[in-house]
């Protein structure tokens, strides 16, 4: 089971593509993106990322990628200074090509919304920014290879166009992840899956997040002992498997919860519950909000113009 993907589809991520950008000199655009994980690949010239979880602004040259793990209004400018006044905001372009001064800095956009704050901890995992310089690595050469063809493909109307900007924006996302999974500390989910058999045991729960799990059923599977297991997992993702899998369940639900109206008992059975009510009092603990509760607000919101 490859459980990064498994995590993405879960937390119900949405692509947003937000396309190419030309900066003039003393340019900015504010991004309104709470709801979001994003990056920005710096194609020509240099940019200034300005955001609050950042102790400085963030500075990226010619093939620097700046990851935004944790959603966020920021500030995309070409000056380590914050222009003031009035900054307009940036919109959704969805391929249209622009025309682009020899003079301008380049910056292609993406962002994947996620509109419940996700529960997994790979995210919370990751560092609220992550700048990655795409040349530099040889982890990161795929990468690299990939920018040319996306900024050109953001600049076109060729046939398949579209699908081939979405694959591309895709492929450059998790490579981004991987690289900020790559600089985690010690701790967390990243650390966890470097080690063979602790990602074992993460794409076991994957697999099967509704069997009836044990810590000796899953070490067996695993091809540990219950001891072993238990202090690998623990060294690795600081938390034990079987609380690893209870986050893995909720975050399960929170799809099915958003996009069925399966009735409450058939969604806590599916995410290894056996009635509804021992369910919604984890979920309740977990999410913050009972099941129900979370459904009425996740059906309210998508009314949202800014919700895909």
């Amino acid at each position: 089971m490859d459980a990064l993907s498994d995590v993405l589809r879960d937390a119900g991520l949405r692509r947003r593509l937000l396309d190419q950008r030309a900066f003039h000199a003393r340019g900015a655009l504010r991004f309104p993106c709470e709801r979001s994980m994003g990056f920005h690949v710096v194609m020509r010239g240099r940019a200034w990322v300005h955001g609050p979880d950042l102790a400085e602004p963030l500075a990226l040259g010619a093939g620097d990628i700046a990851l935004m793990a944790r959603g966020c209004t920021h500030v995309l400018a070409t000056t380590a200074q914050q222009p003031a006044g009035e900054i307009a905001v940036a919109t959704i372009a969805n391929g249209v090509p622009i025309a682009v001064p020899d003079t301008a800095t380049v910056v292609v956009s993406g962002a994947y919304q996620f509109w419940n704050a996700p529960v997994h901890p790979l995210f919370a995992s990751l560092p609220a920014w992550t700048r990655v310089q795409a040349g530099h690595d040889p982890a990161d050469a795929p990468l690299a290879a990939l920018l040319p063809l996306l900024a050109a493909e953001a600049g076109r109307e060729g046939p398949g166009a579209e699908a081939i900007l979405h694959g591309l924006l895709d492929a450059a996302f998790v490579y981004l992840l991987r690289a900020a999974l790559r600089g985690t500390p010690v701790l967390g989910w990243g650390r966890g899956i470097d080690d063979p058999r602790v990602r074992r045991a993460i794409g076991l729960l994957h697999a099967e997040p509704g069997r009836d799990w044990t810590l000796a059923a899953l070490a067996r599977d695993a091809g540990l002992s219950r001891s072993a297991l238990a202090l690998r997992f623990r060294a690795a993702t600081g938390e034990t498997p079987l609380n690893y899998l209870r986050g893995l369940r909720m975050q399960r639900a929170m799809r099915l919860l958003g996009e069925s109206a399966r009735p409450l008992e058939s969604v806590a059975a599916e995410v290894g519950y056996q009635d509804a009510f021992g369910f919604s009092r984890v979920f309740k603990r977990v999410v913050g909000l009972s099941p129900s509760a979370f459904r009425r607000r996740d059906a309210a919101e998508r009314a949202s113009p800014m919700r895909l």
